[in-house]
């Protein structure tokens, strides 16, 4: 009987160092957040810190891995970090917006907890909390592709990010109180490029190398505020390869659009002369362009970068037209092992049509911007919360725009904007810009299929002109003045998920919304429960954790 008992003991004893060994890795961070004084400009600044970097740490992760972030929050205000792209699945509690989780208090840390389940490609991390984001706190997130799953090119001689985006130098403090006395932020001071502008004067020291020769692979994103920037590098073409966590079509370009928000993975292969050459970020559809350059340096170059800067596109119907060149690569495979194409979103049935109107104006004599003529505010108890202790009649109402906004919206009111909708069903959703500044859109939880964008307003009748076969699979849309944009998805990751503009004056003034997507069968195959980790805020502060709601 012993013997027996032996053996099922070193049975149950290898069971269960097979789950242990057949778990995804984990990489764990402690994160300080910290002010500091950064130059981004060339001139000292207050600005906020990760571990006393500026930009934050790269996080470097696989396909699956689970990431492990302890935010230590030494700032004298409440603070967030969101993830922007990476889909939380079944796990909104991670996403770190205002919707699913209480902010961080000051002199207190929260340990983030999630996984990049099924997905590859190029995002950025950054603050969501008041404007923290105009003085720091972002940084880049990369997911490699698993070595089982080949990527549609080969290993580049290294792996470089760069984050560029509009700068103010007055701070986030002082941005705040403008965007509160109801003004808004007007135009940028400046163009950054990994925190630093190149001077120009021959004692710059290169943000990258490259060994003449050899290919190398950029990862960009426009981390900025409110400005839409072209990237493009003096001398060298690029090749796209990825767009937010998709493989494209590998088209060659010699400079991109990139808008608020948005990641584009390019090879740049060294081919010319080896000496100093700029990479250059310009503004796009400003009165006045500025302009930044970092210096990228040939290991056995001679000479320095010429000062002839390749000139910018002009105008947003180039942009427009860029944008149609942007094509999903249907034979590669992204984080999985089939084949991107094998998803046909051009056969699937629309079950519902939302359509967004962004407008602005003001409220009690305030600026403030909207969506479908209603401006969005945080209340107190994050709406997920409030949702899952059974007391979202006292936070928020559902479904309090309309999916088919009237011609003409003259009013603005206030108050939380959720959108409840059926779990799996396939939606189409237009964003309708009928100012005279671009937007930028992001949805997080998700990925969609960018299928058009189009001058004018949206009618039943555009859909003919829909990309329904290689529409690239990606998070954020911009809109031009006048314009719209149309997306296509299936809402099967539930949770409470944030649309957003990723203009961050408009963002913080209202323009935004939650939709909510709820399991049906209250299952864990579907979300997860409460983690037992999580603050709490505003009603729920002192009410009795409910038992789980979801169940196997």
């Amino acid at each position: 009987m012993g013997g027996v008992t032996l053996i099922l003991l070193l049975c149950l004893w290898a069971g269960s160092m097979l789950v242990v060994q057949g778990e995804d890795p984990y990489l764990f961070f402690t994160w300080n957040v910290t002010y500091g004084t950064i130059s981004p400009l060339g001139v000292p600044q207050q600005g906020i810190l990760i571990n006393g970097q500026f930009p934050g740490p790269n996080i470097n992760s696989t396909s699956n891995n689970n990431i492990v972030i302890n935010v230590f929050n030494n700032l004298d205000e409440p603070f967030l970090f969101t993830w922007t792209g990476v889909q939380q699945r079944k796990n909104s509690w991670q996403d770190g917006v205002l919707g699913t989780n209480c902010p961080i208090p000051p002199g207190t840390n929260y340990t983030y907890h999630f996984q990049v389940k099924d997905q590859i490609g190029s995002y950025i991390y950054y603050p969501v909390t008041a404007m923290h984001k105009a003085a720091g706190g972002f940084g880049g997130l990369r997911i490699n592709s698993r070595l089982l799953i080949p990527v549609p090119y080969p290993d580049p001689a290294d792996d470089y990010t760069i984050l560029a985006g509009d700068w103010f130098s007055k701070g986030h403090t002082s941005l705040k109180k403008i965007l509160d006395s109801g003004r808004n932020l007007g135009r940028c001071d400046g163009v950054h490029i990994n925190g630093k502008v190149a001077k120009g004067d021959g004692k710059d020291e290169p943000l990258f190398t490259m060994e003449p020769g050899k290919t190398y692979k950029y990862r960009i994103c426009n981390a900025g505020i409110k400005t839409s920037l072209n990237i493009r590098f003096q001398g060298h073409s690029m090749k796209l390869v990825e767009m937010e966590g998709s493989h494209t079509v590998q088209n060659m370009y010699e400079s991109l659009d990139v808008h608020v928000g948005q990641c584009f993975s390019v090879l740049v292969t060294a081919n010319q002369e080896p000496k100093d050459y700029y990479v250059v970020a310009s503004t796009r559809f400003t009165k006045r362009m500025v302009t930044a350059t970092g210096i990228i340096r040939y290991t056995n170059g001679k000479g320095p970068a010429s000062p002839d800067l390749p000139p910018p596109p002009v105008g947003w119907a180039w942009s427009l037209n860029q944008f149609r060149t942007f094509r999903w690569n249907l034979t590669a495979s992204a984080a999985r092992p089939n084949p991107q194409g094998s998803y046909h979103y051009g056969s699937i049935n629309i079950t519902r049509t939302i359509k967004l109107v962004n407008t602005a104006g003001k409220v009690d004599g305030k600026l403030r911007y909207a969506i479908n003529g209603v401006s969005h505010v945080d209340p107190p108890t994050p709406l997920k919360l409030a949702e899952y202790y059974g007391v979202a009649d006292k936070v928020f109402k559902y479904d309090n725009i309309p999916d088919d906004p009237p011609a003409k919206i003259s009013e603005i009111s206030m108050q939380p904007i959720v959108l409840n909708l059926t779990h799996r069903t396939f939606i189409e959703i237009i964003f309708e810009n009928h100012e005279t500044a671009i937007q930028s859109w992001h949805l997080s939880g998700y990925s969609f299929f960018a299928v058009a964008i189009e001058a004018g307003k949206w009618t039943p009748e555009k859909r003919k002109n829909y990309n329904l076969l290689d529409a690239v699979s990606r998070h954020t849309i911009q809109v031009f003045p006048q314009s719209w944009a149309a997306i296509l998805l299936t809402f099967d990751n539930c949770g409470m998920w944030n649309i957003r503009s990723e203009i961050w004056d408009r963002h913080y003034l209202g323009q935004q919304l939650y939709v909510s997507v709820l399991s049906p069968e209250l299952s864990l195959r579907d979300e997860y429960n409460l983690p037992d980790d999580t603050l709490l805020c505003g009603i729920v502060e002192s009410m009795p954790t409910p038992p789980p709601k979801y169940t196997i």
